[in-house]
């Protein structure tokens, strides 16, 4: 047995999970949120469910894992930190030079800081959280595991963009596509429900949270994706535009004398749901604003179904055909409604759902009847889990 440590850091915020491996038995989780502000919130689970929290001051992320580790042995979690075998750390972009997790030497270090150019929201906030569990426990195996590498295997009539081919060869401008871990492990949790091989599959991921995105799964190999260059590509997410025509990125600077980066920041934070409906990006405000007749919110949901449910179309006609569709992440877990508008109309390809099966959240189910040629199942991700995987694979624990 072996105790693997997830990590997810942010720029101000550091999520966790310590496994017991290979059992998959969470021993604990938690969040450090407002890391370098006054009043840091720190939250840990015990072993017994019960949580703990904590409103001090935490300057940075190494204060936060030194506290992080201090809780694992004043709670009782642990006896020792020899106990901890290997920490493993989400990593957003990995560009083209990682298709799989990789274990971090000062090589992988510079080429992951390198990639900020492609990631300068996220990446420099994954290299923190690295620096900050190497000063504290430099002698355990440390892996990076990527938000792109699964989707790698995507070919170049999928991830190139119809652009002068010298701008991908000079500057990486092409599709990579994110929430790789997630849709890897649903994809490989379909195949265990469905019972049968992975390489025989034909998939459709829905991963369906504020940040959304689709990808095609073929033969256990993502070969196509909504996000792109960006997250901010694909369909319409929570304050995300999703895919819109370049030139009114210009058009809407000339009507309203913006920058480019006011536009930007429009087009990631002020758009999608929150943009159309003006009142909200968060899907249950918009649902309960729409059950009382207001036009906006009902708009911005069936934008939100609709976009998901071309791409759904798209990808069953790019794979000859679709074995299961899959959803996930907090929306595709949980809202009953949302999955109902995507899945309306879809009965030409061969999906038959059950509204009855439909009405669950948040648990494995088959939402399919059992004669739908094309099953459709909701599974809970488990990213952290799959991190904690991969550590054991390459750290040969």
């Amino acid at each position: 047995m072996s105790k693997i440590i997830a990590i997810n850091a942010g720029s101000s915020s550091l999520k966790f999970q310590l496994f017991e491996m290979p059992q998959e038995t969470v021993l604990t989780k938690g969040l450090v949120e407002r890391i370098g502000l006054a009043d840091s919130i720190f939250t840990i689970t015990n072993l017994d469910g019960t949580t703990d929290t904590e409103v001090v001051d935490i300057p940075d992320h190494t204060v936060a894992v030194q506290m992080l580790l201090a809780k694992l042995i004043t709670n009782g979690i642990v006896q020792s930190l020899d106990e901890i075998d290997g920490v493993g750390h989400r990593v957003v972009h990995g560009g083209e030079k990682f298709n799989d997790s990789v274990i971090i030497d000062d090589m992988v270090l510079a080429e992951i800081e390198e990639l900020s150019d492609l990631a300068p929201l996220h990446n420099p906030a994954n290299i923190i959280g690295i620096h900050a569990f190497h000063k504290v426990l430099p002698d355990i195996p440390a892996i990076a595991v990527f938000d792109t590498a699964f989707h790698q295997t995507m070919p170049k009539k999928s991830f190139l963009y119809s652009l002068p081919y010298e701008f991908y060869d000079k500057y990486g401008i092409r599709k990579y596509g994110f929430h790789g871990t997630s849709h890897k492990y649903v994809a490989e949790r379909a195949a265990e429900l469905l019972g049968r091989p992975i390489e025989n599959l034909r998939l459709i991921s829905c991963h369906l949270g504020n940040g959304a995105s689709i990808a095609a799964i073929e033969g256990g190999k993502s070969i196509d994706t909504s996000m792109g260059f960006t997250p901010l590509a694909g369909v319409a997410m929570g304050t995300r535009s999703g895919n819109i025509d370049p030139a009114l990125i210009p058009f809407i600077m000339e009507k309203t004398g913006k920058t480019v980066d006011e536009v930007l920041d429009i087009l990631n934070k002020q758009s999608g749901m929150l943009g159309v409906s003006g009142l909200s990006s968060d899907l249950r405000d918009l649902s309960t604003a729409a059950e009382e007749g207001d036009e906006r919110a009902i708009i911005a949901l069936e934008v939100f179904a609709n976009r998901i449910h071309k791409y759904i179309g798209s990808y069953a006609a790019r794979m000859s055909g679709v074995d299961a569709i899959i959803f996930t992440a907090g929306i595709g877990e949980n809202d009953i409604a949302s999955r109902a508008r995507i899945l309306h109309g879809l009965e030409f390809m061969g999906v038959y759902w059950d509204p009855a099966l439909n009405n669950v959240r948040g648990k494995e189910q088959f939402i399919s009847y059992p004669h739908s040629p094309v099953k459709v199942i909701v599974i809970p991700t488990n990213e952290e889990v799959m991190i904690a995987r991969d550590v054991v694979r390459l750290a040969g624990l």
